[in-house]
């Protein structure tokens, strides 16, 4: 029987275009905030590696509390739109105020700026804009087909926006003169971006009623109960699931992954002397890995579901990045460049249909406990995103501090140097292993389909 699809083209596209939003904030920051602390304002990178991850702390608490919140939320633009929408408006002024640290206040106070706006940003708007935009994966369709779709164009615009900051940005801040004032003049464009395709994205979907979403599934009687439980009952939802603590597990490893990748602005610096690298690496990871999202649909029909496609892409990705390793240490920008886009290739897949299996992962829930929790459960993409990239990011700044890096210095020490190679060849590559591992447990759709079914039918229908 063909699942009824609920979503034109033109809705998939506009809700895929939110992404340009979410990552004129997370690209700009994962890859230039720490250059820009240490290089432009004068700030000790180990120090700004201690204020991130206290800022982490706060993540964690507020992933789960916006994610209750969207699922307790009534509005007429339904439960996780308005979230999403006025969210954001947040975000853009944190991301400025990050750039604009005033020079004539004391380092202290520098501090203290950063960590209030850094912290602002990601544990309060981010959040909460975040969340709701993944969650609306599971409120404006129940097809599984529009679902994988909607996840392949929403990160394809994820990594074209990524590569095009990436690119850009280094030159743009040339442009606009170098130092602070430019700095401050990218981060207004962008947030001025990010507002726009924001809006864009919320408005071009609809959110299905409560009993359009209950269809075929439990009675409208049955279904008002479900909203009712509190935070800590949504948080014990959460950790009886396997499921999500591995999809959780998983995508904060893919994002510390992103973060030590991110950091290549000081390797390409100091290591292969040419900042405008950066930019060459970004097309070899997003041009591949946008390719890969085009077929990541038609690859989940082949394989009939993420759970092979994922681990086979990701043993694929975690050659692709030994690759990388040997070609650095033989010092082959080419050869660094192809096991670059193989490794991508391989790990498109899990980007592409990550947001359908945490639909799945929340069924999961809902067939064991009859309680639906979509926005909770979609807390994971945003703690993942914010405290992966937290993580990796404070860990570059205590490693750079660790070897002695000197900010703005011409040459760094030979120990400075051993440590970049550390941090931007062999870590990426253990953490993809990492993952790899992981997606070796992570059958969801197997447990699902049991629980549906029972275990024979189930093991039946995988046999064929």
């Amino acid at each position: 029987m063909q699942e009824k699809r609920y979503l034109k083209w033109y809705n998939k596209v506009g809700y895929g275009s939110g992404d340009i939003a979410g990552n004129v904030v997370y690209a700009l920051l994962s890859a230039f905030v720490m250059i820009f602390l240490t290089d432009t304002v004068g700030l000790n990178a180990g120090v700004v590696g201690t204020l991130i991850a206290v800022s982490k702390l706060f993540d964690g608490i507020s992933d789960i509390f916006f994610g209750s919140m969207i699922d307790r939320t009534h509005s007429r633009m339904g439960k996780a739109r308005p979230w999403m929408f006025y969210g954001y408006f947040g975000c853009a002024l944190c991301l400025v105020a990050i750039f604009v640290i005033p020079a004539d206040i004391s380092a202290f106070a520098q501090y203290a700026w950063f960590f209030i706006a850094y912290t602002l940003l990601n544990a309060g708007f981010y959040t909460a804009n975040n969340i709701a935009y993944s969650a609306l994966t599971a409120l404006i369709t129940k097809n599984s087909h529009e679902r994988v779709q909607m996840g392949s164009i929403r990160f394809m615009f994820a990594f074209g926006t990524s590569m095009l900051i990436q690119t850009i940005t280094v030159g743009w801040v040339a442009f606009f003169g170098g130092g602070a004032a430019a700095w401050r003049t990218v981060a207004i464009i962008y947030a001025v971006v990010g507002v726009i395709s924001n809006s864009i994205s919320v408005f071009s979907v609809k959110e299905l009623s409560l009993e359009e979403l209950a269809e075929n599934e439990i009675s409208q009687e049955e279904e008002a109960p479900e909203e009712k439980y509190s935070l800590i009952q949504a948080f014990k939802l959460l950790i009886h699931n396997k499921y999500y603590l591995m999809i959780c597990a998983a995508y904060i490893l893919m994002q510390i992954y992103s973060a030590t990748l991110n950091m290549g602005i000081y390797f390409m610096t100091y290591v292969l002397k040419n900042a405008n690298l950066l930019g060459v690496f970004s097309w070899a990871i997003n041009i591949p890995m946008i390719l890969g999202l085009l077929f990541t649909p038609a690859l989940v029909a082949r394989f009939r579901g993420m759970y092979k496609l994922n681990l086979y892409g990701y043993t694929i990705g975690t050659i692709g990045r030994l690759g990388v390793v040997v070609a650095g240490y033989i010092g082959s920008v080419p050869l660094m460049l192809a096991c670059t886009a193989i490794a991508a290739v391989g790990m498109s897949p899990l980007q592409g249909d990550m947001n359908a299996l945490i639909a799945a992962c929340s069924e999961y829930t809902y067939l064991k406990t009859g309680k639906r929790v979509d926005g909770t459960m979609y807390s994971c993409t945003s703690l993942g995103t914010k405290l992966g990239g937290g993580i990796g990011t404070a860990m570059a700044g205590w490693l750079l501090a660790f070897s002695g890096y000197v900010g703005g210095a011409a040459e760094q020490t030979a120990s400075c140097i051993n440590m970049l190679h550390i941090m931007y060849l062999w870590m990426p590559m253990i953490f993809n292993l990492l993952i790899t591992l992981i997606l070796f447990k992570l059958n969801v759709e197997k447990a699902n389909e049991e629980l549906h079914y029972g275990s024979g039918r189930s093991a039946q229908s995988l046999s064929q």
